[in-house]
Order: structure tokens, then sequence, then C-alpha cells
């Protein structure tokens, strides 16, 4: 799926996915855990948020054992990285 800019302002509306992909940006790759005390938040609350970047290939991710762990994706184009 090509990302659009519709999607990708739509989700950087959201405060905790703004935060989430700043702080994916910073630290590079990041597990669940990681993420649920960096920001804060609950593991249901990140893990539905991930969903919807992962849905607008914002953010991808890998599994190694019961962790799975989330990166920016490497694809963005050029615009939404300058963003």
């Amino acid at each position: 799926m090509k990302l659009n800019a519709a999607d990708f302002f739509t989700a950087l509306s959201h405060p905790l996915r703004l935060r989430t992909l700043l702080l994916l940006q910073k630290e590079g790759e990041l597990c669940v855990c990681e993420l649920i005390h960096s920001l804060g938040v609950s593991q249901p609350m990140i893990s539905r948020h991930l969903a919807h970047l992962r849905q607008w290939n914002l953010v991808s991710d890998r599994r190694q054992g019961l962790w799975v762990y989330y990166r920016v994706q490497d694809e963005l184009p050029d615009w939404a990285n300058r963003v």
C-alpha cells in the first residue's frame, strides 16, 4: 500500500501515534514493552495504535521469540521523512 498524505497526517493527528513515531525514529527499534515503559501507556492502547501505524505502512514489525519489535518503515517517501 502506497502512503498518501491524508493517511500520513491522520496518523500524526493522534498524540500517542506521533510520540510513538518520534520515539521509534530516535531509538531505531523497540519492543512493545519498551514502548509501554517509555510512553507510560497500557499494552492494549499501544498495540491498538501500532496496528493503525502498521496499517498505514508507517512502521514495520518483526518477531523474535515472544517479543515483537517495531521500527519506522524504511521505505517512507522523502516528503514524509522531512515532516
